[in-house]
């Protein structure tokens, strides 16, 4: 405008523009729905899928874009694409990858919230949705069917912690042509690659590790093809799906001390499952690093680490009524789904009512090893086990 602008239009239109090549360590955080285009050819050019530019807030600013790159970099994949939260992140696979019709495989000991979208896929659209024993390895090929389109994997099971042979389903998906996609959270993409052993989707729930404190609602589904990443693009702006830009900060702000908090968690919980395996009280601990957890043998072969979180089966003789009063009494822990973040939490299960073939005896709780003292939390632990007596 040449002519002098109101006092009103000045409030919205700035003629001053802020100097270049400002650099820092942190991320610029890129507030947009809208995104302003410098003329209509470039409107007309710029293609939301390629993320070579700016379109909508929706589909991506540079703060998104650059958390996206750092994601597929952490799992050695090519493309990544954001959703609002873990769960988010697994709709959004099957739904790029699955129709009516189609067949799905999925683990026994899945994520809880996982094995429902399952059964509403079977329900509302037509999906037949079977479940496996986790353990099965390479006899899943048995399982597969010409309507088999996608496997679900976990490493472990996040309550039940068996831990799968992910390169022997893999290898029987890949001759039968089936995609596996593999739920990573559990070693943040740090302690496993899974790319490397076969998978072709790797998903994260970045509200755990990679935020750290427990604030943030994020997922991520990573791929290395194209063609896998184009259908995950059309699900993703079909979905409507998309993360604030103050989350994705968060994120990326939890990336460059994610290793250094993962070890610390995973040396205070190694030690605590070796404290509670010597418990009376304590019938089993299922920590993938101990020798008597199922799968074992394949976390030794395939992973380099362990993280926070395990859990425990008591001894039969102890009610539900007993090991509530115990998770009650503890002090340090606090009562709570997830885990990744700095506080020690615990969480009492009914396995029975979540697993078609679960027969172990005795109450399980899940716990996630924080960053307090080891030795605190042990105390914690201690006191609240005298009150089973």
């Amino acid at each position: 405008m040449k002519a002098k602008k109101s006092i009103q239009t000045t409030l919205v239109h700035s003629d001053y523009k802020a100097p270049a090549s400002f650099d820092a360590y942190p991320m610029a955080v890129h507030h947009a729905s809208t995104v302003l285009f410098p003329n209509v050819a470039a409107m007309r050019s710029r293609k939301w899928a390629d993320k070579s530019g700016y379109t909508y807030g929706l589909h991506g600013t540079p703060t998104t874009f650059t958390l996206e790159a750092r994601i597929a970099e952490i799992e050695g994949g090519r493309y990544c694409v954001l959703a609002p939260s873990g769960l988010a992140a697994i709709s959004m696979v099957d739904l790029a990858f699955l129709k009516s019709g189609d067949d799905i495989l999925i683990p026994d000991n899945i994520y809880g919230p996982n094995r429902e979208v399952g059964d509403w896929l079977a329900r509302a659209f037509g999906v037949s949705t079977r479940y496996y024993d986790p353990l099965i390895g390479a006899g899943i090929a048995a399982l597969i069917t010409p309507h088999t389109k996608l496997i679900w994997t976990e490493a472990p099971g996040s309550v039940t912690m068996e831990m799968p042979d992910i390169k022997a389903i893999a290898r029987a998906a890949n001759d039968a042509g089936v995609l596996v996609a593999l739920d990573n959270t559990w070693s943040a993409g740090l302690a496993f690659n899974g790319f490397e052993h076969g998978a072709d989707i790797v998903m994260q729930a970045l509200t755990k590790y990679h935020s750290g404190g427990s604030d943030v609602l994020m997922g991520a589904v990573v791929t290395r093809e194209p063609a896998l990443s184009r259908r995950l693009d059309l699900a993703y702006r079909h979905m409507g799906l998309g993360v604030g830009a103050d989350d994705a900060y968060l994120v990326l702000r939890g990336l460059p001390t994610m290793k250094l908090r993962f070890e610390a968690h995973d040396l205070s919980a190694r030690r605590i499952a070796a404290w509670m395996q010597a418990r009376p009280e304590i019938a089993k601990v299922l920590h993938p690093a101990l020798p008597d957890c199922p799968g074992h043998a394949i976390w030794q072969r395939d992973f380099t680490g362990a993280g926070g979180l395990f859990s425990v089966i008591f001894d039969p003789r102890y009610s539900e009524q007993q090991t509530d009063r115990f998770v009650d009494s503890l002090d340090l822990f606090k009562i709570g789904y997830s885990w990744g973040g700095a506080s020690s939490l615990v969480m009492p299960y009914r396995i029975d009512s979540m697993r078609s073939n679960w027969s172990e005896p005795g109450q399980l709780v899940r716990l996630n090893i924080g960053l307090e003292s080891t030795d605190d939390l042990i105390a914690d632990l201690e006191q609240a086990l005298a009150t089973l007596k």
